[in-house]
């Protein structure tokens, strides 16, 4: 059954993660990566656009430039007679192949260039026999001119009877006595421009010449553009697939994990340490890692604390339910009296746990909210030595402070009432194991950059096996005359506690004329 639980927690927790993954979805970091990167293809897009755009301007100067040759040619013609005007216009070649005619006063054509074999023309070509990439490029410049909103051009043809009438900007520029330009498209989406000229005695010439160089100089430009525009996008797509992979899906596997240990559902959350990354990213792992391994091991001192907290209550309780229950039955005075003794103790030995338990579980957290002070360690040691010598100690057990420390010794950093509980703690071991009679001498030196602080006592010692089992918490390892439950086994895991928040070291050696001495190093301001 506790396996069957344990699977559905799990399950539930992994089910919120992944709901967490979905929320979080793709508008985060990746997105920004993504967006900041397509605004370049997006800029090359436009100027791409714009490109298009210059052909209204090369139009218009193409306009300009055929309304100003129609002109010369009118004033060429107006030098000659009439008789002469359709031969001298029928011999013009012009360079692109533009098409040259002469109209009567009556509309009637008098004279073409292009009836002369000689003369180059442009051509129309015939739509149906494109080949795919001809095809292509006239079906994206009828896309470029729906997107670019072209104006609508009329039909380009040439008409079974050529006529004035036929051409509106010969009547246009008869009226207005200069030269007017109109533009048309012919049947393969050629631009086609005309320009009429009036001469005199009401004739008029017409100029029309194809735009299709024009169209070739742009797609030439739009071909090259366009594959810059994809070498980008491709190199904007690399690039942002590239800083996702590098900095995104890293943060998102440390998030998940993160997330992972934020549920406390999984006992062993493994978190990237990412140890090929030498950037920030790898820093950020391996402190997120360094991070869970320190929480767990928290967790696991605390659950560890919780279950030795029950143990050490479980006996004196078992005592106190036992002399309880003994007591309703007894009548006898001495024997019951004997039982209230035992219930006393036991009261006295549970109010001790608790004290020293609850001090202990304050411990990490008032130590982490304290400011350290300057601390004079010589003069916080000689008011415990004479706060003892006023207390006084059983078994004429004494305190002293030998050798007198020094002068100028330099001060520490550190909460001085923490650092008294240290001493005390000490000290109170010391005289527990002290002989009667005995003393109890804390000595001051400096020692590198550190002063050490030593309580030396005339006891047993502590056996080498257990000098490292003695700053654990609950361990106990009393005097055979002393009072049983009199101590906690909390005083000197409480000590080791705050030396270690300090900087400091603690450790326990055999002193000079037997017994145990402690030796506790803190560094010098």
């Amino acid at each position: 059954m506790a396996s069957v639980t344990v699977s559905t927690r799990n399950s539930r927790a992994e089910e919120a993660v992944q709901e967490w993954r979905r929320n979080l979805g793709f508008g985060s970091l990746r997105a920004r990566i993504f967006a900041v990167n397509v605004v370049a293809v997006i800029v090359l897009a436009i100027m791409l656009l714009y490109l298009d755009n210059v052909r209204y301007r090369l139009l218009a100067e193409r306009s300009d430039a055929l309304a100003n040759e129609a002109m010369a040619v009118a004033q060429l013609l107006d030098d000659r007679p009439s008789g002469q005007r359709g031969s001298a216009l029928a011999r013009m070649g012009l360079a692109r192949g533009a098409r040259l005619r002469l109209y009567g006063e009556d509309g009637a054509r008098l004279a073409d260039n292009w009836q002369s074999p000689r003369n180059p023309r442009f051509v129309v070509e015939d739509p149906t026999a494109y080949g795919w990439r001809r095809a292509a490029a006239k079906t994206i410049d009828r896309v470029l001119d729906a997107v670019l909103g072209f104006r609508d051009l009329p039909a380009y043809a040439e008409p079974a009877v050529d006529r004035a009438a036929i051409w509106p900007e010969i009547a246009r520029a008869v009226r207005q006595g200069a030269p007017v330009t109109d533009l048309r498209r012919a049947r393969d989406g050629t631009l086609i421009v005309s320009a009429a000229a009036p001469l005199a005695g009401g004739q008029a010439v017409l100029l029309i010449d194809s735009a299709e160089d024009l169209a070739e100089l742009l797609r030439r430009e739009r071909l090259t553009s366009g594959w810059l525009l994809l070498s980008v996008t491709a190199l904007t797509l690399f690039l942002s697939v590239f800083l996702a992979r590098t900095i995104v899906r890293p943060l998102r596997l440390l998030a998940v994990a993160a997330h992972r240990v934020r549920l406390g559902r999984r006992r062993e959350v493994v978190v990237p340490r990412l140890p090929d990354r030498r950037d920030e990213i790898g820093a950020l792992a391996r402190a997120i890692s360094d991070m869970s391994i320190a929480l767990r091991g928290q967790i696991d001192a605390t659950e560890s604390f919780a279950a030795d907290v029950a143990h050490e209550l479980k006996n004196p309780l078992a005592s106190l339910r036992s002399a309880v229950e003994v007591l309703e039955r007894v009548d006898q005075p001495d024997l019951r009296s004997q039982l209230l003794a035992v219930i006393r103790d036991d009261v006295a030995r549970i109010d001790r746990l608790i004290t020293d338990i609850a001090d202990a579980s304050r411990l990490d957290a008032e130590l982490s909210r304290t400011g350290f002070q300057p601390v004079d360690l010589a003069r916080l040691c000689s008011g415990l030595v004479k706060a003892y010598a006023i207390a006084g100690l059983p078994r004429g057990v004494t305190v002293e402070l030998d050798p007198p420390p020094r002068a100028g010794l330099p001060a520490i950093e550190g909460d001085a009432g923490r650092l008294a509980q240290v001493l005390r703690n000490l000290i109170d071991n010391a005289i527990s194991f002290s002989p009667a009679g005995g003393r109890v001498t804390l000595g001051l030196v400096r020692a590198g950059d550190a002063v050490e602080v030593t309580v030396a006592d005339e006891g047993p010692g502590v056996p080498p096996a257990n000098r490292a089992d003695i700053f654990r918490r609950f361990y106990s390892e009393r005097p055979a005359n002393e009072d049983f439950g009199r101590h906690s086994g909390l005083g000197l895991s409480i000590a080791g506690a705050i030396v270690a928040a300090h900087g400091g070291s603690i450790r326990v050696d055999d002193a000079p004329a037997g017994g145990a001495l402690f030796r506790v190093g803190l560094p010098v301001a």
